[in-house]
């Protein structure tokens, strides 16, 4: 199947496209949103130039059945998924911060730890920890969201000192991000997967916080396999993981981690199938589901129309 980077429809009611990294997100009447997650795939905040197949199916059913399997515990934006690729929901003013939550001492986090760093977002981190070791409780280490270039760690603290959100909807984001990382941990679990650290976005309706994005994906999550974790970890052998941190490690190997000056390297057809394959186990591994393969016959006219179709009913 060809990968689908970019689309531009026309919408009724459409008001604006917003292109973000991954997903273009279509303003409808400025009441919805109509979200298409593309094949496109990002790395330190760099889109890459190859999208992955079947990378976008993946990522909006896994995000639409945990945003059902959550809503008991906070509002979300989700109305419905009318294509295995779209999700539409309500249109919330997001937070100007991401929450990221971790419970174990990996990616990111570990990199700083291992460069010297002893406190990540205002939370001290104390000597002689070891890669992928689990925090005695998970900690939120939330960035900020940054259109262009890297989002940056910042403190709770440093958040309301300077009203980037107030207090209590602070409060109250750090709350449903707690919960939603336990019953997202107990859901892995029974899949035999370890949820290692991801992140939950937040926006504001009618002064109420509801749950927006995605959530749970290899996009936004880290998963390792239970199976092996406290042998891999006793050992120091590499954890078996469901992420995009291969895609990371790769980059790294070949010299790229975003920074200024640096250019991407070429992704062979190899590699785009094996992200292609590693996307579609993690679903199968999460879900417990196979993952059916969409027809590659005219998807975007398919989009469209189920798109449209949908919003017909609203």
């Amino acid at each position: 199947m060809e990968a689908i980077i970019k689309t531009e429809f026309r919408l009724p009611g459409q008001i604006s496209l917003y292109k973000g990294k991954v997903r273009d997100v279509y303003n409808i009447s400025d009441k919805y949103l109509v979200m298409v997650a593309t094949d496109r795939i990002s790395a330190f905040d760099v889109v890459l130039p190859k999208g992955i197949p079947f990378k976008g199916q993946v990522l909006n059913q896994i995000a639409s059945k945990f945003l059902d399997a959550t809503s008991d515990i906070v509002p979300n934006w989700k109305i419905a998924a009318p294509d295995p690729m779209v999700t539409i929901g309500r249109k919330a003013e997001p937070l100007p911060v991401e929450m990221v939550i971790r419970g174990y001492l990996t990616g990111h986090a570990w990199r700083e730890y291992r460069s010297g760093t002893r406190s990540i977002c205002g939370i001290p981190l104390r000597e002689g920890l070891k890669e992928n070791q689990k925090f005695d409780k998970p900690i939120i280490t939330p960035t900020t969201k940054a259109h262009i270039g890297h989002d940056e760690d910042i403190s709770r603290e440093e958040i309301i000192a300077s009203h980037l959100v107030p207090e209590n909807i602070y409060n109250q984001a750090e709350e449903y991000t707690l919960k939603l990382f336990e019953r997202g941990t107990q859901m892995a679990a029974r899949m035999g997967l370890i949820l290692v650290d991801t992140k939950y976005e937040f926006g504001i309706q009618d002064g109420k916080v509801y749950l927006i994005d995605e959530i749970h994906t290899p996009d936004s999550s880290r998963y390792f396999y239970g199976d092996t974790y406290d042998h891999n970890f006793e050992t120091g052998i590499e954890q078996r993981q469901l992420s995009k941190e291969f895609v990371r490690q790769w980059l790294i190997e070949n010299n790229f981690q975003g920074k200024e000056g640096q250019t991407v390297p070429f992704m062979p057809d190899a590699f785009v199938l094996e992200i292609s394959d590693r996307y579609i186990e993690l679903y199968e591994q999460i879900t417990g589901e196979h993952f059916h393969r969409t027809d590659s016959i005219d998807v975007m006219g398919r989009i469209e129309s189920n798109i449209r179709n949908y919003l017909s009913k609203l």
